[in-house]
């Protein structure tokens, strides 16, 4: 992408005393005159370049900036690797670690130390993932429509839309564009799409507002939930709702109370604690899961 090489001929120039247009344009594998274009981008962010003809011409940075005015740290660098390595454990080109090896090359005094970060994007679901993202990217930078099959709760659907953003949010990857069939934007989980095409079908950008990812947002908390967990689970309730949402009883329960967003995925987030515990409210939330277990002694019998 445009910015990634943007990045990496600051990174080269602020490296080397001078370097040429040709050699450039082979390490970021453009045309010279992409390069052309990238360094008067440059010039116009006040980075002060300068080119010079001739025998041992080529391109450089004036001095004083150069000593003084350093744009990227040591720091900044391993920021910006680690930025790149995290998208390259969701790439299937490994575009990203293409990128990071052309960033590093001839800057090994300047990447100073080890790596302290280290993000890895990618799931149990990877090798299905990284095709998807890869498709998906292509069809935003490309201004094509998706289409795709969708498995929602509400059932299977085939659905047609304009992709504006890829979404890492919630350990899963997600696509926020605008939806043909509701007339309003949509934010659809990777997981539960197949069958993905890229149309031959253009379309012009709308102005596509960020996706709000406040949890508030996107999960609203309509269904107050009272229970009572044994102190066993404790890691889980802290791992996935933090320490504020329990207080520890003198026989060692948790009584906890949170707002959950739907009773469908409230029911199924509190089976998977077994006999671990007991619901207090909603009373409904209390049926359900008594009807449940009712259901599942009744299937047992039916097979002894």
């Amino acid at each position: 992408m445009k910015i990634d090489r943007l990045i990496g001929i600051l990174s080269v120039l602020l490296q080397e005393e001078k370097v040429t247009a040709p050699q450039l344009a082979e390490k970021f594998e453009v045309s010279r005159r992409t390069i052309n274009r990238d360094i008067e981008e440059l010039c116009r962010a006040g980075i002060p370049i300068y080119t010079s003809q001739g025998t041992g011409g080529g391109i450089g940075i004036m001095e004083g900036y150069r000593m003084d005015r350093t744009l990227l740290s040591s720091k900044d660098m391993q920021m910006i690797l680690a930025g790149l390595r995290s998208l390259d454990s969701v790439s299937g080109s490994h575009y990203y670690g293409q990128l990071m090896e052309k960033i590093k090359s001839g800057s090994s005094d300047f990447v100073s130390g080890r790596d302290s970060i280290l993000i890895d994007l990618s799931s149990w679901y990877k090798e299905s993932l990284a095709p998807k993202i890869e498709l998906i990217q292509d069809a935003i930078e490309e201004r094509k429509l998706l289409t795709f099959h969708y498995y929602a709760p509400a059932g299977d659907q085939t659905r047609e839309i304009e992709p504006y953003y890829l979404v890492f949010k919630w350990s899963s990857w997600y696509v926020w564009g605008w939806c043909m069939e509701r007339k309003d934007f949509r934010m659809f989980k990777l997981n539960r799409m197949e069958e993905i095409f890229k149309t031959q079908t253009g379309f012009v950008p709308r102005q596509a507002p960020m996706p709000d990812l406040e949890i508030q947002k996107i999960y609203p908390g309509k269904i107050k939930v009272k229970a009572l967990f044994q102190g066993e689970v404790k890691w889980r309730i802290v791992e996935e709702f933090g320490r504020n949402c329990f207080t520890e009883r003198e026989d060692g329960t948790l009584l906890f109370a949170a707002d959950y967003s739907d009773k469908e995925n409230l029911v199924a987030w509190l089976l998977t604690f077994g006999d671990k515990v007991k619901v207090l409210e909603p009373a409904d939330v209390k049926d359900e899961l008594l009807q449940i277990a009712e259901n599942v002694v009744e299937r047992y019998k039916e097979l002894s």
